[in-house]
């Protein structure tokens, strides 16, 4: 099938997997990869590899799928585990609290919403959302009873902060994903600059929605200030002694300043031995094997090499179900980019390309709020996206990673019921599902929608 047709089929394929993600609870790997099997048997597809008159070789619909799954694998799954475990450690040895202990140190007391927004934006770099909150919700509690500021401005300008670096800034596992299936796995440090670049409109709109919120809703644990302040201190003495501010910030700076040096010697044209040294250090793999060195070091420091074990397991067990979907997007991108689709989009490409930037967004905001997950929404989309980049008019680095944000800020638009983020939000926050509605899933629409807004003008300037 080619032409028009399997470009319908192909949304109804969406529309599918959608639904069996969403409403039939079915597994999104399943889902996935059983849409894509089933879309490359109707694109016509062989089924095996087969040779052609004129001696060309086509691969077949087995090999497709192993190609999409093994190289997704061998691009990303390294990557995406060194930055899981980076962030496990940090949260072990009580370096997440560090972190958000500086941050409070560079805002001040005096603008406590405005604190807690960056140091979750901080924090949930290395660290998952969910694991964030977790973390620092004693501090947000404490904050907000001893500055007298709304518990539930707290609350949304953390979730704020948290989600924005969830979806955007690198070692966290969706925005790496997503960076990898479009191509620019190599231009993380590229990725984390635009990703703090386009973190500004969201964390201004992601603050004045907390602000502006905070005076219409209230939380159920606004008065229950000694339980607050004592579960801080039980939090903070669990750790005992808090890692110093380097030991906590090398994980994360180490990696970027090497991927910085290989790019500044790469951009000058310099050679030689110490350059080649240079470049490796520099290799997404290499930088983040090194900045979980110092994060390994810091467990030590912290006496507790007894857990990394331990550590390395749940790492390993909470960054599998990722994986695995990653790879499912890469076989989806895959069975796309094998079929005729692609070709037949770009002889017709003039509505997509007056689309832009926001295709990507809406449909990563579509699969956001259909199945839950901004991971999957990050990678599935990616993986849809990549082989229709040309066709789109993004060549480029830049303009790929401004795709990737693109991919980003729709998948946070919007976190509601169907969102375990959703749930730890309204939970912790002390918020009913109805109030949450009105706090989460109105403040990562305004967030999705001021970040688009910022990407579509960044687009225009950076070529």
């Amino acid at each position: 099938m080619t032409g028009l047709p399997l470009i319908i089929i192909f949304i109804l394929a969406i529309v599918v997997m959608i639904i069996m993600i969403s409403k039939f609870k079915i597994h999104p790997f399943v889902s996935i990869m059983l849409i894509s099997l089933v879309l490359g048997i109707i694109a016509g597809i062989p089924l095996v590899d087969k040779t052609l008159e004129d001696g060309t070789k086509v691969t077949g619909l087995a090999g497709v799928i192993g190609s999409g799954f093994s190289g997704t694998f061998s691009s990303i799954g390294i990557v995406i585990i060194l930055g899981a475990l980076i962030g496990s450690i940090l949260e072990a040895t009580g370096a997440a609290l560090k972190l958000a202990d500086i941050v409070i140190k560079l805002v001040g007391q005096n603008n406590p919403v405005l604190a807690i927004e960056l140091m979750g934006w901080v924090v949930s770099i290395p660290v998952f959302c969910d694991s964030g909150f977790v973390i620092l919700n004693p501090i947000r509690k404490a904050m907000a009873r001893r500055t007298g500021e709304s518990s539930v401005a707290m609350t949304v300008g953390l979730a704020s902060g948290l989600y924005i670096s969830h979806v955007f800034i690198p070692p966290t596992p969706g925005p790496i994903a997503a960076a990898s299936t479009l191509g620019i796995g190599n231009n993380l440090l590229l990725v984390m600059g635009l990703g703090v670049l386009c973190s500004l409109f969201p964390l201004a709109a992601g603050f004045i929605y907390a602000k502006f919120i905070g005076k219409r809703v209230k939380a159920d644990d606004e008065l229950n200030a000694e339980e607050t302040v004592k579960t801080y201190e039980e939090l903070v003495a669990e750790y005992g002694k808090l890692p110093s501010g380097f030991s906590s910030l090398a994980p994360i700076i180490v990696p970027i300043i090497l991927m910085a040096l290989s790019s500044i010697v790469t951009m000058a044209k310099m050679s030689g031995g110490v350059v080649s040294f240079i470049n490796f250090l520099g290799t997404p793999i290499i930088a983040l094997a090194v900045g979980s060195a110092f994060a390994v070091w810091q467990l030590a420091g912290a006496g507790k090499m007894a857990d990394f074990y331990k550590i390395c397991n749940d790492t390993l067990m909470t960054v599998g179900p990722i994986l695995f979907v990653t790879a499912a997007g890469g076989v989806l991108g895959k069975v796309i980019s094998s079929s005729d689709m692609v070709s037949y989009i770009s002889q017709h490409a003039t509505v997509l390309s007056t689309m832009g930037i926001f295709f990507p967004f809406l449909l990563s905001a579509i699969l956001k709020s259909a199945q839950g997950s901004s991971t999957v929404a990050l990678t599935t989309t990616a993986g849809i996206v990549a082989p229709l980049l040309p066709v789109l008019g993004f060549t480029s680095p830049v303009q790929i990673t401004l795709v990737c944000m693109a991919i980003g800020a729709g998948a946070m638009t919007v976190s509601h019921a169907n969102d375990s983020y959703f749930w730890v939000v309204t939970n912790f926050g002390a918020m009913s599902p109805e109030r949450g509605y009105k706090t989460q899933t109105m403040n990562t629409l305004v967030m999705g929608l001021a970040a688009i807004v910022e990407i579509t003008i960044l687009s225009f300037i950076l070529h």
